[in-house]
């Protein structure tokens, strides 16, 4: 298998912590919220971490996955939180363009376009011809 560009690995390094430092900024005002969207933003934070360093590693079957996971959780539950809300939380339509937020909806977007790419060019290129 061909090793990716390194261009490549970068942006995906760079996406999910950036990621990952969005959420930790903003769990002390979660934590204020309700104590498990806290716990969750720094788990979020952890769990960039990990996923940065696997796909720093070259491990494509467990860092893209993983850092694919937290960005898709993470927008699922941004837009969740703006539209129909989270348990013990109403939703907050004016919300939707916080600076905090934009930026993580973006970086989120960018690492999911970016981690299908490269886990399908992976899964094409070990599937029999």
């Amino acid at each position: 298998m061909r090793p990716l560009s390194k261009t490549v690995v970068w942006s995906g390094i760079i996406l999910i912590l950036i990621t990952g430092l969005v959420h930790f900024i903003d769990a002390p005002g979660a934590f204020e919220e309700v104590a498990y969207k806290g716990v969750l933003f720094v788990a979020n934070g952890i769990a960039s971490l990990v996923a940065a360093f696997g796909i720093y590693r070259g491990v494509r079957s467990w860092g893209w996955m993983l850092g694919l996971l937290i960005a898709a959780g993470a927008l699922a539950a941004y837009c969740a939180s703006r539209s129909i809300g989270l348990p013990f939380l109403p939703a907050e339509p004016d919300a939707w363009f916080e600076p905090l937020g934009l930026i993580s909806m973006i970086v989120e977007a960018l690492f999911i376009g970016l981690a299908v790419w490269v886990l399908q060019s992976e899964r094409t290129k070990l599937t029999p011809a």
